[in-house]
């Protein structure tokens, strides 16, 4: 990767993005969960939790490349490893998070609404049933997972700071 990712000002990148995961990917769990469970809420939200999961999604090979220079630059430790093992397994859930809404926002077009009033209603409710589950489980693991990543991160960084 190139130094203009690799470090913002003399900084290096990876704290700076970090931020911008850390805030796209529980606004994105929320705002899909939210729309997926509360009609009023989806048609006032509209596309926004797609927006917000393409945002997250977009930021996270940003930060976890960021991540991997830093590493290189930085003396080799578990605590470190563990972090990046960690991170690189936040886009296995925002991936299909996304995905998902896609599928989620184009049922509410007016071609593939007008394809599913011709499919039976109970296989439609099943599968709109089945969607709003894997929706939630994957937000849900979503967030979980910056958690878990944050706090091995933030173990790596303040680790040997407080023992003397």
């Amino acid at each position: 990767m190139n130094d203009i990712v690799d470090t913002i000002n003399g900084l290096p990148a990876h704290p700076l993005l970090v931020h911008l995961t850390v805030v796209a990917v529980p606004v994105t769990a929320m705002l899909a969960i939210v729309a997926v469970t509360w009609p009023a809420a989806r048609r006032r939200l509209g596309l926004a939790p797609l927006i917000a999961a393409v945002i997250a999604l977009v930021a996270i090979p940003l930060t976890t490349n960021a991540g991997e220079w830093l590493q290189a630059h930085k003396r080799p430790s578990e605590l470190i490893s563990r972090h990046a093992e960690l991170g690189d397994q936040l886009i296995y859930w925002v991936a299909p998070l996304t995905l998902l809404l896609l599928l989620w926002s184009a049922a509410g077009t007016r071609p593939v609404a007008d394809r599913l009033k011709s499919m039976s209603p109970a296989a439609t409710r099943i599968g709109a049933v089945l969607l709003t589950v894997a929706i939630v489980v994957l937000a849900i693991g979503s967030v979980v997972t910056v958690y878990r990543i944050g706090d091995s991160g933030s173990q790596s960084v303040w680790h040997d700071a407080f023992e003397q």
